[in-house]
């Protein structure tokens, strides 16, 4: 029988007890954050379950990590205190369960109406590393930029690739994002442009929050990589191509990218996702002895973002793809970001990279879909070729919740 909860969980709801991601909420501005695990539509808050004395296993007994504001003590645990967190919240909010069930106080304290709550980033993010390894994604933008014999160049097929990213500038769902200024390529004999970006996009993308790290100097062995993953968010990295395009050459992306990366609120676990688990793509060439898995996997994850034009009431889907076009596995890449010794932390944030498919309809950025700005994408009566002050982007995938922000101008 499958399990189920006491707890009323809508066919499409987000949140099943197969599910159970954590997250953060405070319930009024002021308040501090707290830990929660969600199901149907309600917040269940992790400190009064453990004020209860109901972690009551041989790890988290003794441990207060479910009374801190951010999740870092619990990822940094590893995936023993993981799996036995699940089993005990899995335990305690299904239909057989009376402990919290039929004890009316504790349901009262401990269990939320998400409506009533604000969510917040769940962990402190020291570093945030963002990949570039969606094969779809790298071959378009090459094409783009230097033609089809060029597209991709030879050293993307033997690594991982991927630059440093800002931390401070990650942002949970539902933040405003200011549009950028910088500048842009100059126009015949003129001054390089200065200005708000002309070029926003988005990027759909997701990230693996890391758990236990490594030691410096010590790296990670890719088929032991999945032990220092915790989960994964959605993650929106707002791209101001004009800028990135104009400062990139020749250490990379600075300005365009570091105003602004939206992410999910609930980190789903490796655990809740393994029914999901599928083949990851055949790599040709094989890679390296440190790259190459026992086991290589992905996961099968619908992704689709959702742009509502500015002064529009509707949302128009612009592209559905998958987490499984990922060509480099995120094992891999931990592997690889580790190789020569860096330290991963608990709490780092490892985006994939955008994640496009190979038809039109699951190109992942508007970069990608325009071909960039040379033709318009049509959206419910109007079009864009790139990100308008106004619009509404909404990454969006049932078990994650939403990745959503809306551009404003920018900051005086």
């Amino acid at each position: 029988m499958a399990l189920g909860s006491f707890i009323q969980v809508l066919p499409d709801s987000h949140f099943s007890i197969q599910n159970l991601p954590y997250g953060a909420f405070k319930a009024h501005p002021t308040a501090p954050a707290r830990l929660a695990t969600a199901i149907g539509d309600y917040v269940v808050d992790l400190s009064e379950i453990a004020k209860a004395g109901l972690f009551n296993g041989p790890i988290l007994a003794a441990s207060d990590c479910f009374l801190q504001p951010t999740l870092n003590n619990f990822l940094a645990l590893g995936r023993p205190a993981w799996k036995e967190a699940r089993a005990t919240l899995q335990k305690l909010l299904s239909s057989t369960e009376p402990t919290l069930r039929d004890n009316a106080d504790l349901r009262q304290k401990s269990l939320v109406p998400m409506s009533k709550v604000e969510m917040v980033i769940p962990m402190e993010i020291g570093d945030y590393t963002d990949f570039y390894s969606s094969m779809h994604h790298a071959k378009n933008c090459g094409t783009i930029f230097r033609g089809p014999q060029n597209a991709i160049p030879q050293n993307w097929f033997h690594l991982p690739i991927a630059y440093h990213g800002r931390a401070s500038s990650i942002v949970i769902s539902g933040t405003n994002i200011n549009r950028p200024r910088g500048q842009g390529y100059p126009t015949g004999q003129s001054p390089p442009y200065f200005g708000p970006s002309l070029k926003l996009d988005f990027e759909l993308e997701m990230a693996a929050v890391v758990g236990p790290g490594n030691e410096l100097g010590k790296a990670i062995d890719v088929n032991e990589a999945t032990d220092h993953i915790f989960g994964l968010v959605l993650m929106n990295d707002w791209s101001a191509r004009d800028i990135q395009a104009w400062e990139y050459v020749p250490l990379g992306p600075f300005l365009g990218k570091s105003f602004g990366t939206t992410i999910s609120p609930w980190i789903v676990t490796l655990d809740a996702l393994e029914p999901f688990a599928c083949h990851a793509p055949k790599q040709d060439p094989h890679p390296l002895p440190y790259l190459a898995e026992k086991i290589s996997k992905n996961y099968d994850i619908e992704l689709e973002v959702q742009i509502k034009p500015s002064g529009q009431t509707d949302s128009c889907v612009v592209t559905r793809s998958n987490f499984k076009n990922l060509y480099w596995t995120v094992t891999q890449q931990v592997a690889h970001h580790t190789i020569n010794g860096c330290n991963l932390r608990p709490g780092d944030l490892l985006g994939t990279g955008t994640l496009s498919g190979p038809e039109f309809e699951s190109f992942g950025c508007l970069l990608e879909l325009t071909w960039n700005g040379q033709k318009s994408l049509p959206l419910n009566g109007t079009t864009r070729k790139f990100l308008e002050d106004g619009d509404e982007g909404d990454g969006y995938n049932v078990g994650f919740g939403t990745c959503a922000g809306k551009i404003v101008p920018p900051r005086d």
